[in-house]
């Protein structure tokens, strides 16, 4: 990784550029000063690639009709959602960028301190502007001088070329902050994103305003549109394709560790989308019943079981979440096809209770019975009733989690919307969720018989809500256990 060139004295400014900001510094002076010839020759020669005749991305009527729906909720008020800001890994280098779920859902943008400004126009309507960082100034020498600067990092859009694709006016982000701090009349802002942004309107928010903020627009996502609902699909097939990927792939990962299989995984992940949506859960054996093992550097031995976790979130930031429980050695042991079938019988009725006008939790109530009956006919809860367990939750110390959650942008999607309307909700056509009951028999389980320790299993689909039932968005990864040898057979060869 290279290192910047930085000079010692980066805040001396051209006169052709007095009012430009001076570029970021190293602060242990090792870096020498650049020649007043250097910098005058690093201004000039430089070719125009301004680009024209740009075409609307894709979802650009979404935003707009996601954008108008925000506005008619908020009238006479200023709205403003940032896209956040790069954070620090260790000492100069940062993750990478992903934008806030809010902004990206509102304008299409992924692109960093970023932020959206929804101006009243009077008691109805909004004037939308995108305040962004323009291309890098070549004046003062940011574009190569700057750590964050276009020669390091790599082109940005200009603001028309922000303007053509995104379809949403765009200003210059470093005048925000004064502009917010002139503003006056009521504001709401989306907090935990542009520290900027909120120190400029410390004295005209309040923290139970800008909430019903987070929680409307959470609750705004609860039922998809049909882009959203295409780029689910999308990212279901890629991930279908990354655990073919790493069924093909088991022998390698049984020489090193679960690690191969992470790996593999991602490759697919970074082909076909933006990134992995979460950290992948790649549990061989044991590690299987740590409900959220991403350590994932454990060893992968033949006559053990997988459980693999992992979705592709897709260029556009929408998330697949699917979980598969795979033999590794392409065979599933009778006690591990008699666990997995109770699994897999439980999915089953979880989703077929995934129908317009059910309950949200019915889905999970259905799973969840079924596993109780399961535990009860095996005989590890003594001679109560599958009543009686249910009464008092006994089961859930095998099942331990909720049988799903909403997906979309984020894989944990609508998180802060209110009970009322998520777990205490109905269910409608566009609503899309994952539905994954899970059986853990932990190592160290003394209540369970011997043979029964360190397996884990949990099946997980996407599935959407449609006028009739429902779809299952990830079905191209076989679920039944014959389907799953058979499948596993084929792609090994």
């Amino acid at each position: 990784m290279s290192e910047e060139l930085i000079p010692e004295n980066p805040e001396q400014e051209t006169e052709e550029n007095e009012t430009a900001e001076p570029v970021k510094q190293r602060k242990n002076g090792l870096y020498p000063a650049v020649s007043d010839e250097l910098a005058d020759n690093m201004k000039s020669g430089w070719a125009d690639t301004e680009l024209h005749d740009l075409q609307p991305i894709a979802q650009a009527g979404h935003t707009a009709a996601r954008r108008a729906a925000l506005s008619a909720r908020f009238p006479g008020e200023r709205l403003v959602i940032p896209a956040g800001n790069l954070k620090t890994r260790s000492n100069d280098t940062e993750y990478a960028f992903r934008a806030s779920t809010e902004y990206a859902y509102l304008t299409g943008d992924q692109t960093q301190d970023g932020v959206l400004v929804l101006e009243p126009t009077g008691d109805t309507g909004h004037e939308a502007t995108l305040y962004l960082l323009p291309r890098s100034n070549r004046e003062n020498g940011e574009f190569w001088l700057d750590g964050q600067g276009e020669l390091w990092v790599g082109r940005r859009n200009s603001l028309t070329e922000a303007e053509q694709l995104l379809g949403i006016p765009a200003k210059d982000v470093r005048e925000l902050a004064a502009a917010l701090t002139e503003a006056t009349g009521p504001v709401r802002n989306v907090r935990g994103h542009d520290a900027s942004v909120e120190a400029a309107l410390t004295d005209k928010v309040t923290a139970e305003r800008d909430e019903e903020l987070r929680v409307h627009l959470s609750e705004a996502r609860l039922v998809k549109d049909a882009f959203e609902i295409a780029e689910l699909q999308k990212a279901c097939d890629a991930t279908a394709r990354g655990f073919e990927d790493v069924v093909k792939s088991l022998d390698k990962a049984e020489a090193t560790s679960e690690r191969f299989i992470e790996g593999t995984f991602f490759l697919r992940a970074r082909i076909e989308g933006n990134d992995i949506g979460y950290g992948s859960i790649c549990a061989a054996g044991p590690h299987a019943t740590t409900l959220h093992w991403v350590r994932n550097d454990g060893a992968v031995r033949a006559g053990e079981l997988l459980l693999l976790d992992a979705g592709v979130e897709t260029n556009d930031l929408y998330t697949a979440d699917v979980t598969r429980t795979l033999p590794i050695n392409g065979t599933f042991s009778p006690l591990q096809r008699k666990i997995y079938d109770a699994v897999y019988e439980a999915q089953e009725a979880g989703i077929a209770a995934v129908k317009p006008g059910a309950d949200y939790r019915d889905f999970h109530d259905a799973a969840q019975r079924v596993l109780a009956e399961k535990l009860v006919d095996w005989g590890l809860l003594g001679d109560l009733s599958v009543e009686k367990v249910l009464e008092l939750g006994l089961q859930r110390r095998w099942t331990l989690h909720g049988t799903g959650h909403m997906l979309g942008m984020d894989v944990h999607d609508c998180a802060a919307a209110r009970t009322e309307t998520y777990v205490n909700g109905t269910l409608e056509p566009g609503v899309c969720l994952t539905v994954e009951p899970g059986l853990y028999f932990q190592a160290d389980d003394l209540t369970v018989p011997e043979e029964y320790r360190g397996i884990g299993v949990r099946i997980e689909d996407d599935i959407l809500v449609t006028e009739d039932g429902n779809r299952n968005l990830s079905d191209k990864l076989p679920r039944q256990a014959d389907e799953v040898e058979a499948w596993m057979a084929r792609l090994k060869g």
